[in-house]
């Protein structure tokens, strides 16, 4: 059977197979599975049908305990029910998994696997969650990348119909769950071939009904019970042939090789890895590498996990093997062994394989990022004279000492394949660009196309690094680039931050958002950045795409002019053809918005073409020396070391590099107060110059600030003649014998405007516009000379920190947090600190007040 190759990401994929099985849609959005619900709903409202001929009835409840209620609820009624979760909203489903599975209800839930916060919390995936309802009674059924998400998706759904055991269908999140692949899409009347009507319709019989009543959920006393609980053994026992009939089904219609556990490697392999997710397909693409070189490595991929049949395992391991490493993507203190290690354990007991040594490894907590390098590090394990049996991958650990080396770091991506990088700002457009451009290549070509985008824990604002890859054959790198045939950088801030181009190929090309002439880029870029663009030939290209979105009317989205600039350099595709498609998508996208958007657009496209500049790279850039001195901040105590220590290598891109001992002081989660004022990230364009012959004083301007960045100060006549040259000042009102001065943190401001928007100025005249940073630059030293001074009791005295007014001369203790520009919450948070801030303790429940808290 052909079908139609989409790109799209694992999230999309489910939402497209399981609406075809579902009647009801009972959800509760958390991140990374917030996409699942969202396009079930999108295709109940634009009249999509499932099979049975009707669209999804979609609710959402308040919580992820209300949305488990209602699925159990409504498979008690009869209808075929979903819902779609991770991480601690999965936790809060197992009480009613027991009982959806003690019914044998066939509801299925698919996650994108999350960690469970423990120390700290993290929104990115691991399979703590999952790990942690392995005794509720679900199957459980793995897919390691986009495509499988399509397509066994469907094999949980058509076997909890046939076999009445309910099913949990997982992949991991934020990594398959966000990755974009070009996959093949199943046709809704394939599926429907494949379901066993009778069976669904047996289920609706079973259901609740007023004409023929039952009790169900009764109690049960020490005598009948545990015989009660035995009683389901049969239908367990059958799910794993149910599970092969439709993997069968499946092969026979895609001509795929789906099974239980699936072999890959060399036959005669002598040492293999046993792992589930997404970490699976950069171990094939290491099988692959290290066995074209003469050795013997193989990898066992687990696709159902719960039933977990030892035989099915054991026919698919080599006979020739001699060690298994057991991949667990969890961490659970105390116990002897992850699971997935202990069930492989307990399959080879007594078994042909029963001499086989088994090491265990733990790796990709929290998205930490599984590169061939810690696979390779794995085998290189097993093959040692004396291999750690417990081990750890992808971190350094300095304090326990688990942790493999890094021996070997071959590139092992397919010739052929471009690795392009992507550094952008948090909703500056560079993700949804990056998304259009792995769309427009992968549906317009031949090519494969995969795009993966990371993100750190701020809001809007933080550092997005997109990492997309092009090639004719299939990509299976689910790892970060690091060895890039293009990069872009699409904020000039970053280049004194991070290391933008030191994952740049010889001869690969680089591409900076910057107003800069060649003089000015000698003069503005890090001695390393210059050395390495000309010591290894790089391609160097500048546009300054500020510029063009001001003078085109699309302001800080500069997305589409990069985009445009991007597909000239790389010349994927040709460059008018690329235009030609751009211009297509763009329609497509903004038609609603109006003509007059899409024309905007559409000279976005042509000048991010025309724009392009060329840098012909000075000889003397060869011998750039570094000129970075160190930035630790001087002083001792518990929050200068933490911001040495953790803050400023995190903020630098380089917390992946930290061992394990760095955190010996915060084993319990804790970090001191106040680091966010040592960042001072720089990331606005424009940001605010006070104009003070117009300001009347009203400090409404700080109050709206969301990141207490502009402040209100009144200084002494001394303490004025103390400040920065420049410091600019007015007579303070009703107290004459002050200054009053307001004060910007230009480098930590976001630019969002709110300020200037609610000045009341004078006579139509603001007190605050918005200028370039560059512009606003001196003003840091008057912020920073302000926070120095006393509070005074005078000013205290005259206006009520109950006021607008006075509340704003008082020490904000919420300040530059990780909120989005514009924030509309964390102005009322800042103002209770203000307020009350000394003697407040604060709980909060998890959400935006924890990232913009904590990050």
């Amino acid at each position: 059977m052909a079908r139609k190759m989409k790109t799209m990401d694992g999230n999309s994929a489910v939402a497209h197979v399981s609406y075809a099985f579902t009647d009801v849609a009972a959800i509760y959005p958390i991140t990374p599975s917030s996409v699942m619900a969202d396009l079930t709903d999108k295709f109940s409202a634009m009249g999509t049908k499932n099979l049975f001929g009707r669209e999804v009835q979609v609710t959402e409840m308040q919580s992820e305990g209300g949305a488990s209620g209602a699925v159990h609820g409504s498979l008690a009624a009869g209808a075929l029910t979903t819902t779609y979760t991770a991480s601690q909203g999965l936790l809060l489903m197992i009480p009613n998994m027991y009982k959806m599975a003690g019914e044998l209800l066939p509801g299925v839930i698919h996650v994108s696997a999350r960690a469970l916060t423990s120390h700290a919390l993290s929104i990115f995936g691991d399979h703590s969650d999952i790990y942690a309802c392995r005794q509720t009674g679900y199957a459980m059924l793995c897919s390691n990348n986009p495509q499988e998400c399509m397509d066994l998706a469907a094999v949980a759904h058509l076997s909890a119909i046939k076999g009445r055991v309910p099913f949990l269908h997982f992949f991991d999140g934020f990594r398959t769950s966000h990755e974009i692949q070009k996959i093949e899409e199943w046709d809704y009347a394939d599926l429907a071939d494949m379901l066993d009507w009778d069976a669904v319709e047996a289920f609706r019989r079973r259901a609740l009904n007023p004409e023929h009543p039952v009790t169900r959920g009764t109690a049960q006393n020490d005598d009948i019970f545990f015989q009660a609980r035995e009683a389901c053994n049969k239908y367990y026992d059958a799910v794993p042939e149910v599970v092969v009939e439709y993997m069968n089904k499946v092969n026979e219609k895609i001509g795929t090789n789906y099974k239980p556990f699936n072999y890959y490697g060399a036959e005669d392999a002598e040492h293999i890895i046993v792992a589930m997710g997404s970490v699976c397909d950069c171990a094939e693409e290491v099988v692959d590498f290290l066995n074209a070189a003469g050795e013997k490595v193989g990898l066992l991929k687990v696709h159902l996990y719960r039933p977990f049949v030892a035989d099915y395992l054991l026919s698919e391991l080599p006979k020739t093997v001699k060690t298994i490493s057991v991949l667990d993507r969890t961490k659970e203190p105390g116990s002897i062994g992850e699971p997935l290690y202990l069930d492989v354990l307990a399959a080879i007991n007594g078994s042909d394989f029963a001499g086989v040594k088994v090491y265990t490894g733990r790796y990709g907590l929290g998205s930490k990022d599984t590169t061939p390098a810690d696979i390779i590090a794995v085998y290189r394990n097993a093959e040692s004279d004396a291999p750690k049996r417990r081990f750890t991958i992808g971190i350094v650990d300095d304090v326990t000492n688990l942790s493999l080396p890094i021996v070997e770091n071959p590139d092992t991506t397919p010739k052929g394949t471009h690795s392009c990088k992507f550094w952008g700002l948090g909703a500056d457009g560079t993700v949804g660009a990056n998304k259009n451009s792995i769309k427009i290549i992968g549906d317009n070509t031949d090519m494969y196309a995969q795009g993966y985008f990371a993100y750190d824990s701020k809001k809007s604002g933080g550092l997005t690094v997109s990492h997309l890859r092009f090639g004719n054959q299939p990509i299976k790198s689910t790892y970060y680039i690091s060895k890039a045939d293009f990069v872009a950088c699409h904020n000039p801030s970053y280049v004194d931050k991070y290391d933008i181009v030191d994952d740049l190929k010889e001869g690969g090309s680089f591409l900076l958002n910057c107003p800069w002439d060649v003089d000015e880029l000698s003069e503005r870029l890090p001695g390393k950045m210059k050395r390495i663009l000309a010591t290894r030939n790089i391609n160097f290209y500048t546009i300054d795409g500020i510029k063009i979105g001001k003078e085109i009317g699309l302001g800080g989205r500069i997305n589409t002019v990069l985009q445009s600039a991007f597909f000239k350099i790389a010349d994927i595709i040709p460059a008018e053809k690329a235009k030609e498609l751009m211009k297509a998508a763009a329609k497509k996208s903004y038609m609603k918005k109006g003509q007059a958007i899409v024309d905007m657009n559409y000279a976005a496209i042509d000048r991010g073409m025309e724009d392009l500049k060329k840098v012909e790279i000075p000889a003397d850039w060869a011998n750039a020396a570094d000129d970075k001195a160190s930035d630790a901040v001087p002083g001792e105590g518990a929050l200068v070391e933490y911001v040495n220590g953790i803050l400023k290598p995190v903020n630098e891109y380089k917390g992946n590099k930290l061992p394990v001992s760095a955190f010996m002081d915060h084993v319990d989660g804790t970090a001191p107060n106040g680091s966010a004022a040592y960042e001072k990230r720089g990331i606005a364009v424009d940001v605010p110059e006070w104009n003070s012959d117009n300001c009347i004083q009203c400090n409404k301007c700080a109050i709206v600030c969301p990141h207490a960045v502009i402040r209100p100060v009144a200084m002494t006549e001394d303490e004025l003649a103390a400040a920065p040259q420049g410091t600019k000042s007015i007579p303070m009102i009703g107290l004459k014998e002050l200054k009053f001065v307001m004060t910007v943190s230009t480098l930590d401001c976001t630019g969002c405007g709110a300020c200037a928007n609610v000045c009341p100025g004078k006579k139509g005249e603001k007190a605050l516009t918005m200028k370039s940073i560059d512009s606003q630059r001196a003003e840091q030293a008057v912020f920073d000379y302000a926070v120095t001074l006393d509070e005074k009791q005078e000013v205290a005295d005259k206006f009520k920190f109950s006021t607008v007014k006075g509340s704003q001369f008082k020490q904000p203790l919420l300040e530059f947090s990780g909120a989005c520009a514009g924030c509309g919450e964390t102005p009322y948070a800042k103002l209770v600190t203000q307020l009350f801030g000394d003697r407040m303790f604060i709980a909060n429940a998890t959400g935006c007040s924890s990232i913009w808290g904590a990050s």
